[in-house]
C-alpha cells in the first residue's frame, strides 16, 4: 500500500511541498487549516484550492502542505502548483484536465534584480543635462 503522494510546487520565491495520503479530506498548511491560514483572503483561498475543484475524490484524501519562503500571494499559487502535481501523480487521467485549467504550469513571474547604477531595477536617476 502505498504510504502517501509527495509533491513539490513552486511560485515566485515560495516553496511548497505536500504529502497526500488516505484520509478524511482534512487540508492542513503549516499545521494550520486552509481557511486559518488564508484567513481574510478569499481570493488566495479560491486559488490554492482550485485544484481540487477539477478532481473528484478530494474528500478521500488527507493533504498536508509544508510551504515557506516569498509572501502570502506566492505561497498560495505554490500550494496550487504542487497539490496539482500530486493528483497528477495519484490520477494519471486527470492531466488533460489539470493542463486546461493551467495548474501544472510553473508560473515563471519572478521579481526582476536590482542593476547596479539605477535606484531599481528599470527605474533611472532623473536626467540632468546640466
Amino acid at each position: 500500500m502505498n504510504t502517501g503522494y509527495l509533491s513539490v510546487g513552486r511560485r515566485k520565491n515560495a516553496v511548497a511541498r505536500v504529502r497526500m495520503s488516505e484520509g478524511t479530506g482534512k487540508i492542513l498548511i503549516n499545521d494550520k487549516n486552509v481557511d486559518e491560514y488564508f484567513a481574510g483572503l478569499p481570493r488566495l483561498k479560491k486559488t490554492a484550492m482550485k485544484p481540487f475543484e477539477v478532481w473528484a475524490n478530494a474528500k478521500k484524501y488527507d493533504v498536508y502542505v509544508n510551504v515557506n519562503g516569498g509572501g502570502i500571494a506566492g505561497q498560495a499559487g505554490a500550494v496550487s502548483h504542487s497539490v496539482a502535481r500530486a493528483i497528477l501523480a495519484l490520477d494519471e487521467s486527470l492531466k488533460d484536465t489539470l493542463r486546461k485549467e493551467g495548474l501544472l504550469t510553473r508560473d515563471p513571474r519572478m521579481v526582476e534584480r536590482k542593476k547596479p547604477g539605477r535606484p531599481k531595477a528599470r527605474k533611472r536617476f532623473q536626467f540632468s543635462k546640466r
